[in-house]
């Protein structure tokens, strides 16, 4: 009777460590995608200000100076 009970600990100790090596990798995963989507975002956002800074320079709605 113990030596079932040891070994359904056991299993059920093996099959925790297997679920939490899953969860870690997924994390893992998952980090490296918000990363990847942060460096993205901030790419955007300078590319924004960038375009932003651009128009502002020169307008789209300015009279052409032959008028």
């Amino acid at each position: 009777m113990n030596e079932d009970r040891l070994v359904d600990i056991e299993i059920k100790l093996t099959r925790q460590e297997d679920l939490v090596d899953a969860l870690n990798r997924t994390v893992y995963e998952q980090q490296k995608k918000i990363d990847e989507l942060e460096a993205l975002c901030m790419a955007l956002a300078h590319r924004m200000k960038d375009l932003t800074d651009a128009s502002q320079q020169n307008p789209l709605n300015e009279r052409p100076p032959h008028y």
